[in-house]
C-alpha cells in the first residue's frame, strides 16, 4: 500500500488598515498545498470570529498583486489583508 504525503505549506498573514488591530501582529498557519486564500480566510475567522466583518471587506494581496480569494495556494507564502480605505 502506498503511502500518501500530505505537503504543508506555512502562510504567514499580514493585516493593515482596521483590519489589523483585530488579528494578532504574528498571525500564521500551515495548510495543504492546494488549498485556496478563501481556506486560509475561513481558519482566520473561526479562530478570530470578531474580525468577521473586516475580513469580508478586505482585499487579498501577495506582493504587490491584488488575489482572488479563489487563488491556489501552492508554496509559503505571505498574504495581504487590506482593508478598504474611505475618502477621496
Amino acid at each position: 500500500m502506498a503511502e500518501l504525503l500530505i505537503q504543508m505549506i506555512n502562510i504567514k498573514i499580514e493585516s493593515y488598515g482596521a483590519i489589523q488591530r483585530q488579528l494578532p501582529e504574528d498571525l500564521s498557519l500551515q495548510c495543504t498545498v492546494g488549498s485556496t486564500v478563501d481556506d486560509v480566510l475561513d481558519y482566520v475567522i473561526r479562530a478570530y470570529p470578531d474580525a468577521y466583518g473586516s475580513l469580508e471587506r478586505c482585499a487579498c494581496a501577495m506582493g504587490e498583486d491584488i488575489i482572488s480569494r479563489n487563488t491556489i495556494l501552492k508554496h509559503d507564502a505571505v498574504i495581504v489583508l487590506l482593508s478598504p480605505v474611505a475618502g477621496g
